[in-house]
């Protein structure tokens, strides 16, 4: 076991032992500055750097007053490769990192765009989703994560089984190691709930960890002292591989080429990268190495959680991932990777091809998508919970979230001013405020004034952040399908039109406050060399909030005559969508499908493909770009 753990380089730093942090931004950044020579080297690794400059040019022209030098570091994967091919040795993912952390210190983040990835940690560490389960005597427990259980989960059992074979006081603990936070720069909530977990092992006698998730490892490794960590991988060398029941790579009779995928979690450890490709020769599959692969492997496009707020540094890992690897076939060790590149090309977990390599080979293996992962992980801890072992069990209950006061006070009473507003509406004949006739004569008597009214209101939604989507929906039952696009629209145009002149002339500085993450970032910087081509590419894909982007454009420097008028042809399509639609439902309360309503279903759906439509364009685009390039 010695011999395979070898590494490269240290990953561990000078560390607060209270708080885990590694040594201030400024000291971090004084020793880059010091030792960067400014070569090419990592710029011609990574799109991040070859935009901002190299990790000295960064260190320098750091400004610790403008808050847009923290945001930066959320557009880094924090992968590693920059200290991997860094000729003297630096480091400079430790100085992105830190930014994070003074980022969220100064409140700054976590970004809205973060709040899906932090509500999947969230609930993989909560009692719902936790189960510890370590037998008397127990000192070594399997921790699978969160991705391999979700994903493959009959993989999961079956490889605990085989390990409790060999050691038959294996425990198990589903939980989340909380990588996330701590790669988000969330360091005060990762130490604390990293602690408790590491705490609540330590006193029950457990002396080592197997892990499954490179990341898992890397935060054991790094925090975990003094457990062990180590990887299942390496245990399968030591123990050897499970039997199978259908033949080997090799004895089908055809030589099944595969390059793997060494996930950035456990870049620096050759022990795992050896043991993996052990695991795959001696399963049968040809290995053909890639010129990015170990301590110098790519990231898959998910590090960092860069994705959310730079899709497009992120699609340039995966796109180099997928050039680089060819017509062959991709073999890695971390489910997150698998997931990511498997929307490319044929990939599979190094488990599904030590448990069954012939499904592998065929194409056949059973992998699970969200959101059938969460139900795969509650089926796991309902399997592990009936087995009954003697020992010590437990849901984890702790969290270091603080809780959010009033929250469920205010769903209550939402619930209930709902409640009111159907009972008042019955009481009433609510069901009149959908028969086109009482409509009818209920505009007619407010004259002149009801559309009027109605293009004030959808005109004042917007600058104080109210959804549009209800006023429009509003405007189809009321003036019907060709008057109600006239008014929408026309309401729309001056709402987005007021906001816009809010940011650009009043409130400035307030809008600036908010507008804090990257992707804000690369709009400015995408009207600068695009112009109203950007406004129109927003306003027909949905890819920032509707509301904030009105004011957002204020801040550019786009001419406003350009923003109005693109504004109003590019969210024309959207009102027209649901305006028809909408115009149908008095019909549809009343037992009748009317052709608006098809036609209007049709419509919405259609506005719902544009991003997708969008993103396979731009990956069919890409994939053509690498194939000519290669």
């Amino acid at each position: 076991m010695v011999e395979m753990r070898q590494q490269t380089k240290t990953q561990t730093e000078p560390r607060d032992e209270k708080t885990m942090r590694p040594q201030s931004l400024r000291e971090i950044r004084s020793h880059i500055e010091g030792r960067c020579v400014d070569c090419p080297t990592c710029r011609s690794e990574c799109a991040f750097l070859k935009k901002y400059g190299t990790p000295g040019e960064i260190a320098i022209s750091y400004d610790s007053a403008d808050n847009k030098w923290l945001m930066m570091a959320y557009e880094c994967s924090l992968c590693g490769l920059c200290a991997a091919v860094c000729p003297v040795g630096l480091r400079p993912d430790t100085m992105f990192l830190e930014m994070r952390r003074v980022a969220v210190d100064r409140g700054l983040a976590p970004l809205a765009e973060h709040r899906t990835l932090l509500s999947y940690e969230r609930r993989g560490a909560s009692k719902r989703f936790t189960w510890y389960a370590l037998p008397r005597g127990c000192q070594a427990i399997f921790f699978p994560g969160c991705a391999l259980p979700g994903t493959r989960p009959v993989q999961t059992k079956r490889i605990f089984e085989y390990l409790q074979k060999h050691d038959p006081t294996l425990g198990i603990v589903l939980d989340c190691c909380c990588c996330p936070s701590h790669d988000l720069g969330r360091s005060s909530f990762f130490t604390a709930m990293f602690d408790e977990m590491k705490s609540y092992l330590i006193n029950q006698g457990v002396k080592r960890i197997i892990t499954a998730c490179p990341n898992c490892h890397r935060m054991f490794r790094l925090y975990g002292a003094p457990l062990e960590a180590v990887t299942v991988y390496e245990m399968l060398v030591q123990w050897g591989v499970p039997e199978t029941e259908g033949p080997a790579a090799f004895d089908t009779g055809h030589d099944f080429s595969v390059s793997v995928h060494d996930p950035c979690g456990v870049r620096m450890d050759k022990g795992v990268h050896a043991a993996v490709r052990k695991l795959a020769a001696d399963k049968g599959f040809s290995l053909v190495e890639m010129v990015h692969a170990g301590t110098k492997t790519l990231c898959c496009g998910e590090g960092g959680n860069a994705g959310a707020v730079a899709p497009g540094f992120a699609a340039a890992w995966t796109e180099r991932r997928c050039a680089e690897t060819g017509d062959r076939f991709l073999l890695t060790y971390c489910a997150g990777c698998a997931a990511k590149l498997g929307g490319r090309k044929k990939v599979c977990h190094i488990l599904d091809a030590v448990l069954d390599p012939q499904a592998v080979i065929s194409g056949k293996v059973n992998v699970s998508r969200s959101p059938m992962t969460y139900f795969n992980r509650l089926r796991l801890k309902r399997y592990m919970q009936k087995q009954n072992p003697d020992g010590t069990t437990r849901e984890r209950t702790y969290s270091a979230d603080q809780p959010t006061k009033g929250k469920g006070w205010r769903r209550i009473i939402l619930l209930l001013v709902l409640a009111a507003i159907i009972g008042v509406a019955n009481a009433y004949g609510g069901t009149r405020l959908l028969n086109p006739d009482f409509l009818r004569q209920w505009v007619q008597s407010w004259g002149v004034f009801a559309p009027v009214l109605y293009i004030l209101i959808y005109t004042i939604a917007p600058v104080l952040f109210l959804p549009g989507l209800p006023i429009t929906i509003a405007g189809g039952i009321i003036f019907g399908p060709v008057w109600g696009v006239v008014y929408s629209i026309t309401g729309a145009t001056l709402g987005a039109c007021a906001a816009f002149l809010v940011a650009r002339y009043a409130a400035g500085s307030w809008v600036r406050q908010r507008l804090t993450s990257p992707r804000w970032k690369t709009l400015d910087e995408g009207v600068f060399r695009h112009g109203w081509k950007i406004v129109a590419f927003t306003r027909l894909i949905p890819v920032f909030p509707f509301n904030m982007l009105n004011y957002a454009f204020g801040l550019t420097a786009i001419p406003f005559g350009h923003y109005a008028v693109t504004s109003f042809i590019c969210m024309l399509p959207g009102c027209i969508a649901f305006i028809v639609f909408s115009s149908s439902l008095p019909d549809l309360i009343r037992g009748r499908i009317s052709p608006a309503f098809a036609l209007g279903l049709v419509l919405i759906l259609a506005l719902m493909l544009l991003p997708t439509i969008y993103r396979y364009a731009r990956t069919k685009k890409s994939s053509k770009t690498g194939n000519q390039g290669k």
